[in-house]
């Protein structure tokens, strides 16, 4: 089997990727003086870090990636309600999970939801470890 150290890279960079737009949110606000709102964001980008390694589909290969995205997505949604909360604009929650272009950021889970890491290990063996099996 291959290292699959792009998909690994992919899955891990692409999250951190998503995710910091928080941590530039939070360093601003912690410039400003908003402690508060700096800290939770801080936090935010923790946990999301934690959970990125922890739902890695590598560390649960037999796991559907619906099962490993929907912590995190729901993560990505807390962020960005923090967001809205954190800018004061209390009143703009409802209408977040309610708009139509926030389900665009669901869509990944609709094309990759119920593949699997090891679904995709048979495609990686390579001609060369093909041979080397055989012998």
């Amino acid at each position: 089997m291959a290292n699959r150290l792009g998909e690994k890279a992919g899955w891990i960079g692409g999250w951190s990727g998503g995710f910091l737009w928080v941590l530039l949110l939070s360093v601003m606000w912690l410039a400003q003086g908003r402690f508060i709102e700096g800290v939770a964001g801080l936090l935010l980008v923790a946990l999301a870090g934690l959970l990125i390694i922890a739902t890695a589909p590598w560390r649960h290969p037999k796991v559907p990636y619906w099962k490993l995205m929907s912590p995190i997505y729901l993560l990505l949604v807390i962020s960005c309600a923090w967001a809205i909360w954190a800018f004061g604009g209390k009143k703009d929650l409802g209408e977040l999970l309610l708009s139509t272009w926030f389900l665009l950021l669901l869509f990944p889970l609709g094309v990759v939801g119920r593949r699997r890491w090891s679904d995709s290990e048979a495609q990686q063996v390579s001609p060369l470890d093909a041979d080397r099996q055989r012998r």
